[in-house]
This record gives structure tokens, C-alpha cells and sequence, in this order.
């Protein structure tokens, strides 16, 4: 009787391993009236040993294999959702730093026009200007920032005067608040290196922002408090003891 070891001939059938080749499947169940008892025997061993090369048989497998397939198909289409997504994200990411880049090209170009114009206002004259430092890549470049007074040439912030650089700083703070209005601002002593002739047009332009939004101006300058519509101060009496004292000048009662 044959051995349970098997293997494949050279057209690809399972064959015993003592090299006897089995029948066609096609023959597999059919007998041959002219076989004898010896390959009736051999043929029932090579089917035998066909079935023990496929295994034990899974009455399950039906229903597993449409349990994987339903899994499958499933994990495909949120995967293809996912990619989806990602595709999307992607697409607003761009459409949103183009949307960045162009708004922020937009406001540094306002800036530097008001910035230009309050420059001019404060100095009578001169010329400024602010530019990105790398006009290239926007997103991590710097800001760079140019001043000449009237009849002088500078080639570094540092060869301004005390107060040149106090007005550029101004102009440039103005410019800002042109172009992105805040509720309010609060000015600690801007007008400390001013002289009475800049103060004044510092007091001027002031005047024209604040009526579109409130100014907290702390200052010891004679002019720039007289522009005030209240005024608040800090005194001490004999007590040692600090009070506030509030001024509305609306409701004073002055003579002309």
C-alpha cells in the first residue's frame, strides 16, 4: 500500500512519493473497468492523499471568509475617507497660507503707506519707509525699517537724536493703529524727548486718532495735558496717605 507522503509530478499533481502518478482529476471518481483490484487501491490512496494535502475541511469558512471580506471592504472605504480628508486638509492648508501671505502683504504695504505719511506729518518733511527683510518668504522674514529726517542723511537708526527717535517710533505706532484701529492705547510718557514745536504736532495727530478710539496718555508735558478731556493725577496730603484726584475738563466752567 502506498505511503501518506506525497508530492507533485511535472504536470503539477499530487503524486505518492514512490513516483506513481495519479489520475486526471477529471478521471479522479471514475473507474475503469479494465483496472485492477491493485489500481482501483492506488487511485483510493492517491485521493486519500489528496485530501490530506487540502487538510481538515472548515465547515466555517464560508461565513468566516464573508466576515474578513465585509471587515475588509469596510477598513478600505475609511481609509479611502481618510485620504480624502488628508487631500482636503491639505488643500485648505494651502488656500489658507496663500490667503495669510496675501493679507499680511496687504497690511505690511498699508503700514508703510501711513507710516510714510505720519513720518512726513511729524518731521515735516524727510522720507521712511518699512519692508521686509526678505520679500522672498515673508512668513519668516523680519521687518526693516528706514528713517531720514529732513536734511540729514542716516544710514542707522542709532545716528537719530533722542527725540527723532521717540517721533519715528510714534509714526510708526500711529501707522499701526491707522491700519488696525485697537479700543484703546495706553502711551507711557511718548512724549518725554519731545521739544514744545514736536509736541505739538504729536499732540495734533494724536487729537485725530482719538477720535475714533480712546488714548490712556501718561505724561508730565504741560501741552499734551491740555488736550486731555479728563485728567487723573496722584497726590499726597499730610496724612501721607496717596489719593486720586479726577479733572473732566467738560465740566469746567473756564473763561475764554
Amino acid at each position: 500500500m502506498a505511503g501518506d507522503e506525497l508530492t507533485l509530478d511535472g504536470e503539477g499533481r499530487v503524486v505518492p512519493l514512490d513516483g506513481a502518478a495519479a489520475p486526471p482529476p477529471t478521471d479522479a471518481g471514475a473507474a475503469d473497468p479494465a483496472e485492477s483490484d491493485a489500481d482501483l487501491r492506488r487511485r483510493v490512496e492517491t485521493l486519500r492523499g489528496r485530501l490530506r494535502w487540502l487538510g481538515r475541511v472548515n465547515p466555517e469558512a464560508a461565513g468566516e471568509y464573508e466576515g474578513i471580506r465585509a471587515r475588509h471592504e469596510e477598513l478600505t472605504s475609511q481609509i479611502e475617507d481618510l485620504e480624502g480628508a488628508e487631500r482636503r486638509m491639505l488643500a485648505a492648508e494651502a488656500e489658507l497660507a496663500a490667503l495669510i501671505q496675501d493679507r499680511f502683504a496687504t497690511a505690511c504695504r498699508r503700514v508703510d503707506e501711513e507710516f510714510q505719511r505720519y513720518f512726513q506729518l511729524m518731521f515735516r518733511g524727510g522720507s521712511a519707509r518699512l519692508r521686509l527683510s526678505d520679500e522672498e518668504d515673508p512668513e519668516t522674514s523680519g521687518l526693516e525699517l528706514e528713517a531720514q529726517p529732513p536734511g540729514k542723511r542716516v544710514d542707522d537708526l542709532a545716528m537719530l537724536s533722542g527725540g527723532e527717535r521717540a517721533l519715528t517710533a510714534i509714526a510708526l505706532l500711529f501707522a499701526l493703529l491707522e491700519v488696525r484701529p485697537a479700543p484703546f492705547c495706553v502711551l507711557d510718557e511718548v512724549d518725554a524727548a519731545l521739544d514744545e514745536a514736536n509736541v505739538g504736532r504729536f499732540v495734533g495727530a494724536l487729537k485725530a486718532l482719538a477720535e475714533r478710539m480712546q488714548f490712556v496718555v501718561i505724561t508730565h508735558n504741560r501741552r499734551t495735558i491740555e488736550q486731555a478731556d479728563s485728567i487723573y493725577g496722584i497726590t499726597m496730603g499730610e496724612d501721607s496717605v496717596s489719593r486720586v484726584l479726577s479733572v473732566r475738563l467738560a465740566d469746567l466752567e473756564l473763561d475764554d
